[in-house]
């Protein structure tokens, strides 16, 4: 059954710096939340269940955030959200939403933001895309209303190519799933390999069906034999399903990186540095659980629009997406460098964590590797590299 839920807070930009160029008129914006339930697949193991308010938590923690400037200048928010389970006409609760808002901060597949986008009601709203990293939605199926605050799955594959090639890391091989979203990982990994100089040596893909549980030790060093050697094992399980149980019962003693292992992550629940720490303490109090890269991308996804707001002291589309994707905005990330936007795809630019399960190892780009513009450009598609048209 659709249903919604209102959430009312006041909300708005993080920073007290500058106020005094901007007017304090007052500024009311809503902010719709949606989340477009999918399917997942089954898996072997449920020690990592996906939160209830996945992506909602963070949403909420931005406009928590956000609190102390809107009340030195009147701006208050509204924070709609609504859930669409399967089976649930997808499109005519985003109608709903647009009749009240603008501005959707989406949790949906690819598909699914597509067809949203297109909805005559959307044409003059703002989109944030929060959970699908598909390149295609920043290359030639981009939508000149759709921004996006989730890593691009070529994003956490460039940031992952750069350690391979710091680690001289050239003999490759690679583990595939069959999920799409396992394939959409590696064909990004594919196209990152090539980008950097580097290439597969060998490629298989994951087609077990016996429990892992039990046989780990006994079927994935016959399965990686065949490999032969190599400097490190690459996964590509974007659903968690086998990969946990590829690590340290591979026939050679080699680094596991990717899905699993060192990982390329939007956010990770181990940053601590440039002030981190106390976004994670905050959300974690607010929330009861660790933040992870989809509820960062929508605390982003608000945090653009308060940003925006504050500085423009506007409230309509059009005055804040032209100042959103201008030379003069920065989000303040938590990242250690001021985020921004590409103005030709809509991706918001931000630099990437490798990680494990217990500790930051870096952060992408890494030291070395240079752009002419911005080395933030080194993840991703470049300008030159999108045939994204709709925004120019």
């Amino acid at each position: 059954m659709f249903f919604c839920k209102l959430f009312r807070s006041t909300i708005l930009a993080g920073f007290l710096s500058g106020l005094a160029t901007v007017l304090c008129a007052e500024a009311r914006l809503v902010v719709g939340y949606l989340q477009v339930e999918q399917p997942l697949p089954p898996t072997l193991s449920n020690l990592d269940p996906v939160p209830e308010d996945n992506g909602l938590a963070g949403a909420n923690a931005g406009l928590k955030d956000n609190q102390t400037t809107g009340k030195f200048l009147g701006q208050t928010y509204e924070l709609l959200s609504a859930q669409v389970l399967m089976g649930e006409d997808t499109l005519e609760a985003a109608r709903m939403m647009l009749a009240v808002t603008p501005y959707l901060v989406v949790d949906a597949s690819a598909d699914n933001l597509r067809a949203i986008a297109d909805l005559p009601e959307a044409a003059e709203a703002l989109i944030f895309n929060t959970s699908a990293g598909d390149l295609s939605l920043r290359d030639g199926e981009c939508r000149a209303n759709v921004l996006h605050t989730i890593t691009s799955d070529m994003m956490r594959t460039d940031a992952l190519a750069q350690v391979l090639v710091k680690k001289r890391w050239d003999d490759l091989v690679m583990i595939t799933g069959s999920h799409p979203a396992d394939q959409s990982y590696a064909a990004a990994m594919r196209r990152s390999l090539a980008k950097f100089g580097l290439s597969l040596q060998g490629e298989k893909e994951w087609l077990f069906d016996a429990d892992m549980r039990r046989n780990a030790a006994q079927e994935v060093p016959l399965f990686t034999h065949a490999f032969g050697d190599y400097d490190a094992l690459i996964l590509a399980d974007e659903v968690h399903d086998f990969g946990r149980y590829v690590l340290y019962n591979t026939w050679q003693a080699r680094p596991v990186v990717g899905s699993e292992g060192l990982s390329a992550l939007g956010w990770s629940e181990v940053i601590e540095q440039w002030g981190a720490a106390q976004l994670q303490s905050r959300f974690e109090e607010q929330s009861g659980r660790r933040m992870n890269a989809q509820d960062y991308a929508a605390w982003a996804a608000v945090r653009t629009l308060g940003e925006a707001v504050t500085r423009t002291n506007a409230d309509d589309v059009q005055s804040l997406r032209t100042y959103i994707l201008s030379d003069d905005f920065e989000l303040a990330g938590f990242k250690g460098r001021p985020l921004t936007y590409r103005r030709w795809n809509g991706q918001l630019r931000q630099p990437v964590a490798l990680a494990h399960p217990r500790a930051l190892v870096a952060q992408a780009p890494l030291e070395g590797f240079l752009h002419q513009t911005n080395e933030l450009d080194s993840l991703g598609l470049d300008r030159p590299e999108s045939t994204c048209e709709v925004f120019e």
